[in-house]
């Protein structure tokens, strides 16, 4: 269920883009109206705000809270205002931390682009294959072949990689799984051993790590539990879940913490972002 409040009679999108517009005149930003508007409109709304905006001003809404923004609430409400394949493709982004950028990059490409092989059907020959290549593009050599093990995670069947791992551990002593932490780090790392875990048992895979209130709101009082505030993280899940289910996210804060949501990121937080976080979660109950 949404935490979303949408006033009962709206003014129009045109008009809301008229009065953002006049929110960035003269010195500084009146974040307030800034804050009143998009934190009370659903995703429809923001984006006919948005297309009035372009049409009246020939300029882009988003670039202009960039400029006008600064800081974490620039973050918070520049993530609001993407559809949500938008949000995706900046959370991803986001998550690709420099020093594993280029071979989880390499990684992502080449699992999303075609062709892909879903068949059932499973070469002994080629499993050996492949167990025998990561072998020599991992433990067999210094450093890692990083482009081997992608081209195998990404080219190979969900059934053909099923039967690699216990290959690969029966031909060479030691668990795929294993070779993969060791040989890699960071995202790509991750990729990787998500690639392996769906390979096996992809239900099992999902219906683990599928967000549901109980576990989101444990990923939100880890993100402000301790010195200091994984600011990203808190943004991410409360903007990503307002319009779908975060009033039972802060029912299960309450019951799992025994304090509200609202508090603990009142507490955690100042100034304007938390303005717009606490405009986002809506009533404390």
């Amino acid at each position: 269920m949404s935490s979303l409040i949408v006033p009962p009679i709206l003014t129009s999108p045109r008009d809301d883009a008229i009065k953002l517009h006049g929110a960035f005149k003269g010195w500084g930003c009146d974040t307030a109206v800034v804050i009143d508007i998009l934190a009370h409109r659903d995703a429809i709304q923001r984006a006919l705000i948005q297309q009035d905006y372009r049409a009246m001003y020939s300029e882009d809404l988003c670039k202009r809270l960039s400029s006008e923004l600064s800081g974490k609430l620039e973050m918070a409400v520049l993530l609001w205002m993407h559809d949500p394949a938008g949000r995706d493709a900046v959370v991803m982004r986001n998550s690709l931390t420099t020093g594993s950028l280029k071979a989880a990059t390499e990684l992502l490409l080449a699992y999303v682009s075609p062709p892909w092989n879903e068949g059932l059907e499973v070469d002994r020959q080629m499993v050996e294959n492949d167990a025998k290549a990561l072998y020599k593009a991992g433990e067999k050599r210094l450093g890692t072949d990083e482009r081997t093990f992608i081209r195998i995670f990404c080219e190979r069947s969900r059934a053909h990689l099923a039967y690699v791992a216990p290959v690969y551990h029966s031909m060479h002593g030691n668990s795929l799984k294993k070779v993969v932490k060791k040989e890699t780090s960071g995202n790509f790392e991750y990729g990787l051993l998500t690639i392996l875990k769906c390979s096996e048992n992809p239900a099992k895979y999902f219906a683990k790590n599928d967000e549901k209130p109980d576990s989101t709101s444990q990923v939100l009082h880890n993100a402000m539990k301790g010195l200091g505030t994984d600011d990203t993280t808190l943004v991410r899940v409360i903007v990503t879940r307002t319009e779908i289910d975060m009033q039972y996210i802060k029912a299960e804060y309450s019951k799992k913490y025994k304090k509200t949501l609202t508090d603990a990121v009142h507490s955690e937080t100042s100034g304007n972002y938390r303005t717009f976080l606490l405009s986002l979660l809506g009533p404390k109950y």
